[in-house]
């Protein structure tokens, strides 16, 4: 029997697509591809195995499903995905791709439909931020179709989604600051706020705090943990990078908040029969001394800005607001981003950079005389 053969084309860095001919009843030639990452070696040696297969008649058949059927079977599959993510996915999924290219056979996805998808999602109404995402996870879930051989392309990935405008980011002025915090005198938000905006934590790092990880001896607190909320409920996990499981340091006004904070909250425990304060005791919690919802939260403190006729912003933005008392103080870029917990800072210069007013003139002064 003549031997089938198959050739092996570069097709990035560390890529190399893998196209071979495969028998078929009717006679007619067709071709299969295959992408692997890896050296040439390897490449090499998964098309002797597709070889094989399909010479033995154990290669299995092209994906005839339809993006509907390969996208629903992947979110089944991702387990390395976060619950919340994967919620997330699963709205993207049914509500933005589904409708529009999810009766499509994943083998007949041309880049043409991609493009014409985009349009019909602006023309929803939908913002670009959120055609964007759906955009990626389509992106994510074909090329895992590449990777495995179903796709020898992933059409997605030749045309860009809608260009997103960079958002203003919320942030609360120094004067803004003192009348919010005036305005929470007495009030039970106080003290998650006044945390928040010490430390740039998120709010659900802030509501899976327990006391074990804060030494107010040594003004210092570690954040380990998160608080996650998804259809199915609240949960703990663990940060998303190494970087977010970090130790920072407490202003002496923010150890003073806390003492008093645990001092109240002892108070509360032994008048509701709750007994005394222990290690795994959560700092912020609900009246039964559980995990608090990170959306009832934010809408406790939406609900306050609005009755007291602050300023309309966010939960998070207290953490933006923290980061510009950085910047506006001099602290260095690295040193921000390990203290709010980014993998990498070049994270925090793309979504802080701008507020680094006056960075270019004093490198001009920095060279001045230099070429005198």
């Amino acid at each position: 029997m003549k031997r089938r053969q198959g050739n092996i084309t570069k097709r990035g860095k560390d890529s190399w697509q893998i196209k071979f001919d495969v028998p078929s009843v009717d006679g007619k030639r067709r071709q299969r591809y295959a992408t692997v990452r890896g050296t040439y070696r390897d490449a090499q040696r998964k098309l002797t195995e597709l070889l094989n297969a399909a010479d033995t008649g154990t290669l299995p058949d092209p994906c005839d499903a339809t993006v509907a059927e390969y996208l629903r079977a992947w979110l089944k599959s991702a387990n390395e995905q976060s619950p919340k993510t994967l919620e997330r996915y699963g709205e993207l999924a049914e509500w933005q791709i589904i409708p529009h290219l999810g009766a499509t056979k994943l083998q007949q996805l041309k880049p043409e439909a991609i493009r014409q998808w985009h349009n019909i999602l602006l023309s929803k109404g939908l913002k670009a931020r959120t055609v964007g995402h759906a955009h990626r996870l389509l992106r994510l879930v074909l090329g895992y179709a590449v990777k495995n051989g179903t796709l020898a392309r992933n059409v997605v990935a030749i045309h860009a989604p809608p260009k997103v405008e960079a958002p203003e980011i919320e942030i609360l002025e120094p004067d803004q600051i003192k009348t919010v915090l005036a305005a929470l005198d007495g009030h039970k938000l106080l003290p998650i706020v006044s945390l928040a905006l010490a430390t740039g934590m998120r709010r659900g790092e802030l509501l899976a705090l327990p006391w074990s990880v804060i030494d107010l001896d040594r003004a210092t607190l570690r954040i380990e943990r998160s608080v996650e909320e998804t259809g199915a409920g609240l949960r703990i996990k663990e940060p998303k990078s190494k970087r977010g499981r970090r130790t920072i340091s407490l202003s002496s006004d923010a150890v003073a908040m806390l003492r008093a904070h645990k001092v109240k909250q002892l108070e509360l425990r032994l008048a509701l029969g709750m007994g005394n304060i222990t290690p795994d005791t959560l700092v912020f919690s609900n009246i039964e001394g559980g995990l608090m919802s990170p959306d009832n939260l934010s809408a406790d403190w939406n609900r306050f800005v609005k009755t007291r006729d602050l300023p309309r912003v966010s939960f998070h933005a207290l953490r933006h607001t923290h980061v510009s008392m950085l910047i506006s103080q001099g602290v260095d870029i690295l040193a921000i981003s390990r203290r709010i917990g980014h993998s990498r800072a070049s994270t925090t210069l793309d979504n802080y950079g701008h507020l680094m007013r006056g960075s270019d003139e004093a490198a001009a002064k920095a060279i001045e005389g230099l070429l005198k």
